[in-house]
C-alpha cells in the first residue's frame, strides 16, 4: 500500500507543473469517484490518457459539429477523472469549434495530463 501512495505523490516536481500551478489531475474529486481504489483510480487514468488521445485526433481532423462533439466528450471524460485543465480546454473548443487555435491549448493540456499519468504508472 505504501509503494501506491508513493506513486501518487511522486509526479510533485516543481519543473514538470503546469503552468497554472497546480496538478493536471484532481486527486480528491478522482478519490471520490473510484472510492478511493487506488488501482481503480490507475486504470481509470490510463483510460482516460488513451481515450484523450483519441478523440484529440478527431478533434484536430474533425471540421464543425464533429470537432463540437468529439470535444464534449473529451470534457465529460475529463470531468470524471479531475483533468480540469483538460476539461476547460475541451469545453473551450465544445463552444467554439471553428476557432483552430484552441487546439493548441488542448493538446497542451492533454499532454500534460498524458505525462502525469505516466509518471503515476511507472
Amino acid at each position: 500500500m505504501a509503494a501506491l501512495r508513493i506513486a501518487f505523490e511522486a509526479p510533485d516536481s516543481p519543473g514538470n507543473s503546469p503552468a497554472t500551478g497546480r496538478k493536471p489531475i484532481d486527486f480528491a474529486h478522482l478519490a471520490v469517484q473510484t472510492m478511493g481504489d487506488k488501482a481503480l483510480e490507475i486504470e481509470v487514468l490510463q483510460l482516460f490518457a488513451r481515450q484523450a488521445r483519441q478523440v484529440m485526433k478527431e478533434i484536430v481532423e474533425g471540421e464543425g459539429i464533429h470537432r463540437a462533439q468529439a470535444a464534449h466528450r473529451l470534457k465529460g471524460a475529463a470531468l470524471a477523472v479531475g483533468a480540469v485543465d483538460v476539461a476547460q480546454a475541451a469545453g473551450a473548443i465544445e463552444q467554439n469549434p471553428t476557432e483552430a487555435s484552441l487546439s493548441d491549448t488542448l493538446s497542451t493540456a492533454v499532454l500534460e495530463a498524458e505525462l502525469f499519468i505516466l509518471k503515476l504508472c511507472r
